[in-house]
């Protein structure tokens, strides 16, 4: 036996050792036990359609596609902070498709993830995901299990690839990427994190995002919270290039969305995602036949910037005597999500402890009244509870939600009072 395969014998030797006692020490989000260890810090490309005609970019995935199937998460190594998961199905190479990677963490990403992967499996479509980049797993409770994120779920349901580095910048990762990977293409979605140069140096088609914003307005990692809070309406989404600036990028496709005065971040953010992954979709054939570059979409105009800046859990508390009806009815939309918005109640009389109270789903009345700080629910049946700002501007708080029990609508909690007044309380801070 020759010097060289002693060598390589070891080396399997000790790789297998190694992943077996991290398979029986920590569950991981990563590769199947038994799969071939050249693969482990390998993302293939995945299986794609043979046919070359009939590619519609928007065609609407399947019923079936939209399902959520239970998965079980197997055992895996770790390696530098650096995740593997390798799909068990066999995958052939399409050399005349654009290799893409996808990057993205919540819910909303995810759905972007199944409707690109849809397109990409119809015939004659010009690209094929060969891989997923998300946050790593993380325990939802203090000694629960670790759990992959949205968009590792329904990668591994897909059968594709993810590679989950605990930073962007981490070598491990960025070298799996150029050598290994080998994007044509990367697609951005809520991923969370910022890609260094490095990154973005490698795909030769670039990075796109999907970023739900008229930019240049609403630059940063709140667009939709701060786009409602300040009343924006048409709000929208925009599909940009990704460049080391946040957000700044050029505009390959922006779409525009009239919305209800009372629409809520809940309800809004997956549908400019929706409309925002339908935008890429589009552009994704000219992006990769070098119709569209860098230097030929639409430069953002910086005398418009407007920065979406982090949103403190602080911020959610409303200030009647400073905020009007409409400012408060606004912050409710949006921080639908979080961190949400709340007041504190005086219930019957002073000796009683201020009760905080969260505001869930409220309106704008269109009338003014006598400034108070008495709160009481409307004359109507479906009528909520009526705060009166210090400029007369009425807020109906139509469902709420006090400390230490659940959502209900006006009338419950009104019910629950058993004829004791209530106030709201300013001067308290949070």
């Amino acid at each position: 036996m020759s010097s060289t395969t002693i060598k390589h014998s070891a080396t399997l030797v000790v790789t297998i050792t190694f992943t077996m006692a991290a398979c029986v020490l920590s569950p991981c989000y990563g590769f199947q036990v038994g799969t071939r260890l050249s693969n482990c810090l390998r993302i293939g490309p995945s299986a794609s359609a043979s046919a070359t005609i009939g590619y519609d970019p928007l065609r609407r995935p399947s019923t079936s596609s939209i399902a959520t199937l239970p998965l079980r998460f197997r055992h895996a190594r770790s390696f530098s902070h650096l995740h593997s998961s390798s799909s068990s199905k066999d995958s052939t190479v399409d050399v005349d498709k654009a290799r893409v990677v996808f990057l993205g963490t919540p819910d909303v990403a995810a759905s972007s993830l199944r409707f690109i992967h849809e397109q990409s499996q119809s015939p004659g479509c010009p690209y094929e995901i060969v891989g997923v980049v998300t946050q790593p797993p993380k325990r939802r409770k203090r000694r629960g299990k670790e759990i992959p994120s949205p968009v590792g779920l329904v990668a591994e349901e897909l059968g594709l690839d993810v590679l989950c580095p605990e930073k962007a910048r981490d070598k491990d990762f960025l070298d799996a990427l150029e050598n290994d990977v080998r994007p044509d293409l990367c697609i951005t979605a809520a991923y969370g994190q910022y890609l260094p140069k490095r990154f973005l140096a490698t795909p030769k088609f670039g990075t796109l995002n999907i970023h739900p914003s008229l930019l240049p307005r609403w630059r940063g990692s709140s667009p939709v919270q701060r786009s409602l809070e300040a009343g924006d309406n048409p709000v929208g989404v925009s599909v940009l290039f990704t460049v080391s600036k946040m957000d700044a990028g050029p505009i390959v496709a922006q779409e525009t969305l009239e919305i209800d005065e009372n629409e809520q971040a809940t309800t809004l953010l997956p549908t400019l995602f929706d409309i925002g992954t339908r935008s890429l979709i589009e552009a994704l054939p000219r992006v990769i036949e070098g119709e569209i570059t860098m230097d030929t979409a639409a430069v953002q105009d910086e005398s418009l910037v407007a920065e979406a800046s982090m949103i403190d859990s602080s911020e959610g508390q409303l200030w009647p005597t400073e905020m009007t009806a409409r400012q408060c009815h606004n912050r409710v939309r949006g921080f639908s999500m979080w961190p949400g918005t709340f007041l504190y109640f005086q219930i019957g009389d002073d000796e009683s402890e201020p009760v905080k109270v969260k505001v869930i789903e409220s309106r704008v009345l269109e009338e003014v009244a006598e400034p108070t700080n008495i709160i009481e629910i409307g004359p109507k049946k479906k009528d909520g509870l009526r705060l009166v700002c210090s400029d007369g501007s009425v807020l109906e708080m139509l469902k709420v939600q006090p400390a230490t029990r659940n959502v209900m609508d006006a009338k419950s909690f009104v019910n629950g009072l058993q004829g004791r007044n209530v106030r709201w309380l300013s001067g308290l801070d949070s």
